[in-house]
């Protein structure tokens, strides 16, 4: 890079990324943090425009201005609980770009090498300037980043396409693999290779075509072979594969902050994978192979039925109660029941109950969704609680509320080793003394999982939404 400034503009944003990334790990900083990332990333946009994009800066503003009103309006129109695949779409996007600009890479790499000496010697500026200078040797290397840019791009592309489509509803959640499963990927994988030593050896863009062909394949049959239960460490793993793509074509690009955005990214999701597998008793390995998300035989069958019961029973039950635990979940999200939550909080810590909330790692199908949740309705921080913090607790709780959540209360986790969820730890609010459901109605979760708490002897469904159904129960409260 030949711009000094833009070079020590690029180190300052990439001190403000570092600062937001290690911000968002608690809440009280997470809106510094926020704030972080967006002045480090409003320096890295306008160090631009004055270094490597002088010359371009219509273009530029048009298609910033572009983004800024598409993201604008997606965030003011998506709701909270649409998080979890706005996040999945937007990896696709960065997929995308990154195949976009490795081939353009490889045609302004083509049209420099065919140009004569003086034509070479001509170029002042942009990436093609950069091209002429390249040894024989680099040439080499900058065509090896941009295949695993493009490579990565493309897995990463159409694997968030599914997972995006999983989240919200319009694919079928569960793992389905195309006859000959994992064979099917390990071929595209090796022909994957090959194409890309022809591309080496002067395949060209057919070459290169293929290859990507490939890997949008392989994308897509990963994450379609992966059930919705496993939806949140998919998603994680993808912002990871978006943080390589990123720093593979910023290699390219010879961009020294998009290697370091794409490496911190890359890492600091591979790292949140590896921790939510640890989690939910996954392989590290077989998330990133798409091999898991399927059972080994047939589930248990579930025995007795639902006892349905009603704000005044529940309310009855709260007044005698001195303990309760609360666990949100994916239906709180959806009937937008964290204020109804904050207030049955407060009524009841006011009438001197001791309340908590048990926070499973991957509660609302992305990792601090029901954090972030809770906080914007005011519940105070310290009685939220992880699961490894609480769940020793629940057999000495008169009273647990579960609204909205159903995998991570799944006792067939521990007792059905067939279970899809099979080894997945799992909050266990079936040892309190009562445990009270609330939910929509007797269908199964978001991974298709029945779910024995429901037909326990101490537990009762409170049937209905969620926020109508608290808003009841307060009236009930004394």
């Amino acid at each position: 890079m030949d711009f000094g400034f833009t070079t020590a503009a690029y180190v300052v944003a990439a001190v403000l990324f570092i600062l937001a990334l290690g911000g968002l790990s608690g809440q009280e900083s997470a809106k510094r943090a926020i704030w972080y990332g967006i002045v480090g990333m409003a320096i890295a946009v306008i160090s631009t425009l004055v270094g490597p994009g002088q010359g371009l800066w219509l273009m530029s503003l048009i298609l910033i201005a572009g983004g800024a009103a598409l993201g604008y309006q997606l965030a003011t129109r998506v709701q909270m609980t649409q998080m979890p695949e706005l996040v999945a779409i937007m990896h696709s996007l960065v997929g995308l770009a990154a195949v976009f600009v490795g081939f353009n890479a490889d045609f302004e790499t083509t049209r420099v090498l065919a140009m004569t000496d003086e034509g070479r010697a001509a170029l002042a500026n942009g990436f093609a300037a950069i091209v002429a200078r390249k040894t024989p040797v680099e040439i080499n290397i900058l065509r090896v980043e941009l295949v695993l840019g493009i490579w990565i791009g493309a897995v990463t592309f159409t694997g968030s396409v599914v997972a995006y489509g999983k989240l919200a509803g319009k694919v079928n959640t569960a793992a389905k693999k195309l006859p000959g499963g994992h064979l099917l990927n390990a071929t595209a994988a090796i022909l994957s290779v090959v194409t890309a030593v022809w591309y080496f050896q002067g395949g060209g863009f057919l070459a290169l075509f293929l290859m990507t062909l490939l890997a949008l394949f392989i994308g897509y049959h990963l994450i379609m072979g992966i059930g919705g239960a496993d939806m949140p460490v998919v998603v994680s793993m993808l912002n990871s594969y978006s943080g390589w793509a990123a720093a593979a074509i910023g290699f390219s690009l010879g961009n020294d902050l998009l290697i370091v955005v794409g490496a911190l990214v890359g890492s600091s999701g591979a790292i949140l994978s590896y921790i939510m597998c640890r989690a939910m008793n996954r392989h590290f390995v077989s998330v990133i192979l798409g091999g898991f998300g399927g059972t080994g035989g047939p589930a248990a069958a579930v025995e007795g039925e639902m006892i349905a019961i009603d704000a005044e029973g529940v309310a009855a039950a709260l007044d005698d109660a001195d303990s309760v635990i609360i666990v949100p979940g994916y239906g709180m999200a959806v009937a937008q029941a964290q204020n109804a939550v904050s207030a049955l909080t407060e009524h009841l810590r006011n009438q001197g109950k001791t309340v908590r909330f048990a926070i499973h790692p991957v509660a609302g199908r992305l990792p601090g969704h029901m954090n972030v949740l809770l906080a914007e309705a005011k519940v105070p921080y310290d009685i939220v609680l992880e699961m490894d913090e609480i769940n020793e607790d629940f057999p000495s709780t008169d009273v647990v509320i579960v609204i909205g959540s159903n995998d991570i209360v799944n006792p067939a986790a521990q007792d059905d080793p067939n279970s899809p969820i099979a080894g997945m730890p799992v909050l266990e609010v079936w040892k309190a003394k009562q445990v009270f459901v609330s939910k929509r109605g007797q269908g199964t979760g978001y991974s298709g999982i029945e779910n024995p708490l429901f037909y326990k002897e101490n537990t009762r469904m409170f049937y209905g939404d969620a926020k109508d159904s608290l808003d009841k129960l307060l009236a009930q409260l004394r």
